[in-house]
């Protein structure tokens, strides 16, 4: 059959079309892949072929108020392998091997690895900058040097509980570095090679760099001058009183800023695997519960004042040595009670009895009311990990023994951080504030403050009224009461005493006490609230006023001075009992010769430099006050 010419020639136009659009869709779908999908093509591809040499950011710096380094970085580089690069693994694993001081063996595994790349760990983990340049000197095809760092603190144990630490790979673990991990850890950075299927660096593409990210420094409101003192002095009644721990906190009451906090035993950060987890797990001064003592009867005195159901000094209450609770016989710490007094003197005895009066006629509604509103059977909200909430009885089981128990501070159970917080707001003027540490983040290029916390005012407790007669009260304990081992010459100090005796599985312990002191000042208007409690000392009488009250009193003497706080001389004068050691006033010395400093009545010692006939300085300066037996020291010269 025939075909006609112009029906081959529709055929021929119809292929034709046909291959047109064939080839037209064809190069529409290259440009796509070309115009369109190539960089997101050629990038993926890119992925394949990529490797990368991680670069660790830099752990944020933690610094103290005043910018002292408490944790910061040194750095520690880390070797890597590519398994994939190295020629002859058995050559390569002996040198390696040698430098790291590991078994050939193991470095050998690591080197034949199917992985793209691998870390020699732990031997060339964070390793010195000397080990890292024998490792570079081997010149073995394969193996990296990354940049790495780790945590460092360069006071050793100092803060150790605060601070926490830092695990093998930068990552907060306790403390502060694991409360702000997030923000003090940073965003890790590399160096991205190219290599083919069998790991041969692709010698076209170039390398890669995206630089870290450094975490965020963090400045606390720990002042190191505070907390050096502190730290010094817990030694000292470490090494006096060999105790089963101490605790420490020093706070601003008037904004809840810590100022300083330890306790004992610690640990160096550095080292924590070396020592007990309960060591490094605990941090007492927020995590530990116990009965407070009398200490806690500041909160019932304020109660008291508060609700106007006493007058410290026209009410008068008689100490028999104890007092009748509902067939209970409770005890006053004073054999054969303290007789008839006025109930400052119930304050500044610390009289248990007085203060089961006090507890009564509050009634143990309003008792209660105000033990919860000054923040105890709840965490204050401290920006540190494991706190404690304490144990308060319940309201249904609160008889009138248990009332009467609570009044003076025994069969309830409260953390020092609670206690630290509730006398603040007792003597600041009646605010309750919650304790923090994290001051400001600060950008770690530009300096710049990125957040900074502002004091959290919880409630008020108290009127002003009420803290000014709670201060002069307190004040009164220190310098005519049984506080009277806390008092400082030249600054106004008030505080209360607290001795506890030890519980285990509901009974008492004997002979094992807490004792405690917590005391602040100025009294007339507090910078500084310093808490101390000893747990079961040694070699001594358990009592808070003996044992933990000179600590807050040298704490005090040593830190207010660093914060800028002027000595006065309108303190309360003290009064003295037997045993203790008096104050005499430095008289003007300058010009007075050798035989007119010898018929000075003063029970105190000379220390005479200097070759001239006359006095020409002095230490310490006249109109200063220093204990008997005290040395002054004097410069003989030419006047």
């Amino acid at each position: 059959m025939r075909v006609s010419h112009v029906t081959v020639r529709k055929r021929l136009a119809a292929v034709l079309l046909i291959g047109v659009l064939v080839f037209a869709v064809i190069d529409v779908r290259l440009g796509y892949v070309q115009f369109i999908l190539g960089d997101k093509l050629t990038a993926g591809a890119k992925d394949l072929w990529s490797r990368n040499l991680p670069f660790e950011p830099e752990r944020g710096e933690i610094l103290d108020r005043n910018g002292v380094k408490l944790a910061t970085n040194i750095s520690a580089p880390t070797v890597y392998a590519v398994p994939r690069q190295i020629g002859n693994p058995a050559e390569a694993a002996a040198k390696l091997a040698q430098v790291l001081n590991m078994t050939e063996k193991k470095a050998y595994d690591f080197l034949t690895q199917n992985q793209m790349i691998v870390t020699i760990k732990p031997e060339g983990r964070k390793i010195s900058h000397e080990k890292a340049g024998e490792v570079r000197a081997l010149g073995i095809k394969g193996v990296y040097i990354g940049e790495d760092s780790k945590r460092y603190y360069p006071n050793g144990s100092y803060l150790s509980h605060v601070l926490g630490f830092a695990g093998i790979d930068n990552q907060g673990l306790l403390g502060l570095e694991g409360f702000y991990d997030e923000q003090l850890k940073g965003e890790k950075g590399f160096v991205k090679f190219y290599s083919d299927a069998k790991g041969k660096r692709m010698p076209n593409e170039a390398d890669d760099y995206k630089p870290p990210t450094d975490g965020q420094t963090l400045k606390l409101t720990i002042d190191s001058k505070v907390q050096t003192v502190i730290e010094r002095e817990l030694d000292l009644a470490q090494a006096k009183y060999n105790p089963d721990g101490i605790i420490a906190i020093a706070m601003n009451p008037k904004n809840g800023e810590i100022l300083g906090m330890s306790s004992r035993p610690d640990f160096d950060p550095a080292k924590y695997q070396d020592v007990e987890p309960s060591v490094y797990n605990r941090n007492l001064p927020v995590w530990s519960t116990y009965e407070p003592g009398s200490t806690f009867k500041i909160i019932t005195l304020a109660a008291a004042l508060e609700e106007q159901k006493v007058n410290l000094e026209h009410d008068h209450f008689h100490d028999s040595g104890s007092v009748q609770v509902a067939g209970a016989r409770l005890k006053c710490w004073k054999r054969g009670g303290h007789g008839s007094q006025s109930f400052l003197e119930v304050v500044q005895n610390s009289c248990n009895p007085g203060f089961v009066e006090l507890g009564q006629r509050l009634g143990k509604e309003k008792l209660f009311q105000y033990i919860k509103a000054f923040g105890f059977g709840q965490k204050t909200g401290i920006d540190l990990q494991g706190e404690g909430r304490g144990i308060l009885f319940n309201m249904d089981r609160v008889g009138p023994v248990e009332q009467a128990t609570t009044a003076f501070g025994q069969g309830v159970s409260v953390t020092p951080i609670q206690q630290v917080a509730a006398v603040s707001a007792a003597v600041n003027g009646g605010v309750l504030y919650t304790p923090y540490i994290a001051k400001e983040w600060i950008d770690p290029v530009t300096g710049a403050v990125h957040n900074r916390n502002a004091p959290a005012e919880k409630r008020r407790v108290i009127t002003e009224s009420t803290s000014k007669q709670i201060r002069y009260a307190l004040e009164s304990v220190v310098a005519k009461g049984t506080g009277r081992n806390a008092f400082v010459e030249g600054y106004r100090v008030g505080g209360k005493t607290g001795t506890a005796q030890k519980v285990s599985n509901g009974v008492y312990l004997k002979n094992n006490f807490i004792v405690s002191f917590i005391g602040f000042a100025p009294a007339d208007d507090p910078e500084l609230v310093v808490y101390v409690a000893v747990d079961n000392p040694k070699g001594t009488v358990q009592f808070g006023g003996t044992v933990a009250a000179p600590i807050v009193g040298s704490i005090m003497r040593d830190s207010l001075p660093e914060m800028g706080v002027e000595p006065r001389k309108d303190q309360m004068e003290k009064t003295y009992k037997w045993g203790d050691t008096k104050s005499v006033e430095v008289p003007n010395l300058l010009g007075m010769e050798i035989d007119e400093l010898r018929e000075q009545l003063l029970n105190v010692k000379f220390d005479v430099s200097g070759s001239g006939e006359a006095v020409v300085q002095q230490s310490p300066a006249a109109g200063t006050k220093i204990k008997e037996g005290s040395a002054i020291r004097v410069y003989m010269g030419n006047p």
